[in-house]
């Protein structure tokens, strides 16, 4: 049986300087291990590092076949505790220079949900979940 934990998360840079500077902008800390070559973010849950895409397909050992400057068919999410918390993170955002795609709104499933794109066209999601449970790091543990 595989593990079922997620514990690293890369996203494959585009520009590494760009894409490290907004993420520094939005106050996340780099890690001491981070280097010229990628950065390293330690979040309450994964850990979240910044990688030379041609590189990351190198070490994969795959081709990119497509234009990744749009929507890569994945994304991300940063939960917070309270509804209010996804207007303020989305606002600190834009003043960090993220492309709001969403305006934060009441969501059907009865939270609140906003999304945005760093300067690479990565997608998040910043959302509360009126059944989110976290551990005391900050990590969601359900929802």
């Amino acid at each position: 049986m595989v593990m079922q934990r997620v514990s690293l998360i890369t996203i494959g840079a585009l520009n590494l300087r760009i894409l490290r500077s907004f993420y520094k902008s939005l106050g996340w800390e780099e890690s001491e291990i981070s280097s010229d070559r990628y950065a390293v973010f330690k979040t309450a849950g994964v850990i979240l590092t910044l990688f030379p895409i041609n590189e990351l397909a190198e070490d994969a050992g795959v081709q990119i076949t497509h234009n990744f400057e749009n929507y890569r068919g994945v994304s991300f999410a940063i939960n917070v505790d309270k509804p209010e918390e996804v207007d303020v993170t989305i606002e600190e955002i834009r003043i960090a220079g993220g492309k709001i795609l969403r305006e934060p709104s009441d969501a059907f499933w009865g939270g609140r949900t906003a999304y945005f794109a760093d300067p690479e066209n990565n997608l998040w999601e910043v959302a509360w979940n009126p059944t989110a449970i976290f551990d005391e790091r900050g990590a969601m543990i359900s929802f």
